[in-house]
């Protein structure tokens, strides 16, 4: 509802109420009458700098011009300048307080868009007691006193002490004097990509990187992606390696906007390609989203078959390497309005996305989910003011850490149209912190980099986190939100697997990983370290957390039937060599009852412990005592 609109149609409708009020529009004179009624159609014009230039000349002629002041206010908060609309809406209200009675509704309004939600509630409840409001007014008034009314509770309810929302332009190396907007990051914060609206007509997308302290001066994607047709609204994975993205009325496309993909190659972004009829439809498909293992895709469409105008779909990777079938969210997020612009972050547990259509502030609010533990979605939360307004609010990025988001806004120092801002999120609607390990994977003989397999896994609950491919080079990234302990895997036919342990469920965790993996061909004498076993000190009994990493030790037994291995147990140095030895081989003996209780042959089993004879790191230290307490998988036979 345009606001303008509303106030004009109020200006246009006769006084309710004449009792005891002093002003009479019809006893202005007839010459500022007319430069009034030139300065309303200016305004319904939008030509708002000479519809004001007149009100201030019929303000200078009277000053007690209260059509003047209000309809001054009005044009004022359709601009978003609400604190000066409201201080004019009060200065006619002082002139006039019954003739202003017909303006409480816009003037609630500008309240609202100033922040002051009671002053609001108080406002739209003085204009619904006026009689014989007509329907379409009543309606609006309706919904707005619902607006306030949540904006009061929400505030009740969610309180985000000491949070002061101050947004930063990104400044000129990125924005430009045309609109820029739809920013997306990859996981190291270092590449922002957006879409700008080059010469206000085409769609193109632009890279700046993050050196220093400060961003570079934004350039064209390099590669073939742009086009003289519109490509925006786009995606960047957290790898920085694929982008999906929105093209409308292209010639190769299915409807009126479909998604489409590119991947960085050596010479830049690849050619668009659609994402094919399984996705794409004779409709609207838009505003793709990649979770962090690119094994899920959500976007927004206008399917009839849907819950309202625009809906979020999520869609899965097969295991053949084609997309499935999009399934409809549901209502648990998807309402009879319109949903939009989601944005899963690298914790690939939180969801943000954009309604209409759940409770809010007025017109398009940001609104975020959390998955559960069982992987459905908990019920949507709206973000709170000062984020959300009662005007339209659009995407919104957050970078790993779960604490910076970007998003665009035409804000007060806007160098044009839309700009790229950034702000702190508070504490009460952030994502979990994000960090991530990256690396290659290649043969340990020859060195070449090998596809994999890589798998992260939460310890506790064997709830399989994230799985990703490694590309043809062997090179990989995998996020590991803190708050949990993992098992993290890497696997290849013919191969060893790698294990490796990421211990992030205690605060403080602040450590990106770079770990080259070598994988050893499965071949007499190859050994790995079984890096997720683990025994309480001076105990040969398996804690739970193991059974992932010996249910791998069962798998590869599985897959490589001839296979013969020894299961090795080693100590540190405390106590002494007897019960080190003791110790280290009824821990090497329960390795070898576990996978036999799995069904493995006892006859392609060894056990066998070697306390501390064979330390690996310095027994002085408690970092070379757990390195040296250890279990080790060694190839005897194939």
């Amino acid at each position: 509802m345009k606001q303008l609109l509303l106030l004009l149609l109020l200006l246009l409708t006769p006084a309710l109420s004449l009792h005891a009020q002093w002003y009479d529009p019809a006893k202005v004179p007839l010459k500022l009458s007319y430069k009034y009624g030139t300065a309303l159609n200016e305004a319904k014009s939008r030509n708002y700098v000479k519809a004001l230039q007149l009100l201030n000349e019929c303000i200078a002629e009277d000053k007690r011009f209260v059509d003047a002041w209000l309809s001054k206010a009005g044009i004022l908060s359709e601009q978003k300048q609400y604190n000066e609309s409201v201080e004019l809406y009060r200065l006619a209200i002082r002139l006039d307080t019954v003739y202003t009675t017909t303006f409480q509704l816009p003037y609630s309004i500008a309240l609202a868009g100033r922040g002051l939600f009671a002053e609001a509630l108080q406002a739209v409840d003085r204009f619904l007691q006026k009689p014989n409001l007509n329907e379409r007014i009543l309606k609006a008034a309706q919904y707005r006193k619902r607006c306030y009314e949540f904006a009061l509770n929400h505030a009740r309810e969610n309180n985000d002490t000491g949070f002061v929302f101050t947004p930063r332009n990104l400044g000129d190396s990125i924005n430009s004097p045309v609109s820029e907007y739809f920013p997306t990051l990859t996981i190291d914060g270092r590449q922002l990509v957006y879409t700008r609206r080059v010469n206000n007509i085409n769609e193109d997308f632009y890279v700046s990187e993050y050196k220093g302290n400060r961003w570079s001066r934004s350039m064209p994607v390099p590669g073939d992606l742009n086009t003289a047709d519109n490509e925006g609204a786009q995606n960047i994975s957290q790898d920085g390696k694929m982008l999906v993205f929105t093209g409308c009325n292209m010639d190769d496309g299915e409807g009126n906007c479909d998604l489409y993909v590119s991947y960085i190659t050596k010479n830049g972004w690849s050619p668009r390609l659609n994402m094919g009829r399984t996705l794409n439809t004779g409709f609207w498909e838009s505003q793709p989203c990649l979770s962090p293992d690119k094994r899920t895709l959500y976007f927004a469409a206008r399917d009839p078959s849907g819950l309202g105008g625009s809906d979020i779909y999520v869609s899965y990777l097969q295991p053949n390497g084609k997309w499935g079938p999009p399934q409809n969210m549901g209502p648990g997020i998807n309402t009879a309005g319109d949903e939009s612009s989601p944005f899963l972050h690298a914790d690939n547990q939180t969801l943000y996305f954009t309604s209409n259509g759940h409770p809010g502030y007025g017109g398009t609010d940001l609104y975020f989910m959390r998955r559960q533990s069982d992987g459905s979605w908990g019920q949507p939360k709206n973000l709170g003011y000062p984020i959300n307004t009662i005007d339209d609010e659009g995407t919104l990025v957050i970078a790993a850490d779960g604490i910076t988001a970007y998003y665009a806004s035409d804000g007060a120092d806007s160098r044009g149209g839309l700009d790229l801002y950034t702000f702190q999120l508070p504490a009460s609607v952030r994502p979990v912190k994000t960090l991530w390990v990256t690396g290659t994977v290649f043969d340990q003989h020859t060195k070449a980099g090998l596809p994999s397999a890589v798998e992260l896994l939460d310890l506790q609950t064997a709830q399989l986190i994230s799985k990703v491919q490694t590309d043809e080079d062997g090179t990989y990234l995998i996020t590991l939100p803190v708050g949990r302990n993992y098992a993290f895997n890497v696997n290849r036919k013919g191969y060893l697997f790698y294990s490796e342990t990421f211990a992030l469920g205690t605060p403080g965790s602040d450590t990106t990983y770079r770990i080259d993996i070598p994988l050893q061909p499965l071949e007499i004498n190859a050994r790995i370290i079984l890096k997720n076993i683990f025994f309480r000190t001076n105990e040969a009994q398996l804690q739970q957390e193991s059974m992932i990493e010996l249910d791998k030790v069962v798998q590869l037994l599985a897959d490589n039937p001839t296979l013969r291995i020894e299961i090795a147990g080693h100590t540190d140095a405390t106590g002494t060599e007897a019960a080190n030895l003791l110790l280290s081989n009824n821990r090497a003996r329960t390795v070898v009852n576990y996978l036999v209780s799995k069904g493995v042959a006892p006859q392609r089993l060894t056990a066998k412990g070697f306390g501390a004879g064979q330390p690996v790191a310095d027994n002085q230290t408690e970092e070379g005592r757990a390195l040296n307490r250890r279990t080790e998988l060694k190839v005897i036979g194939k």
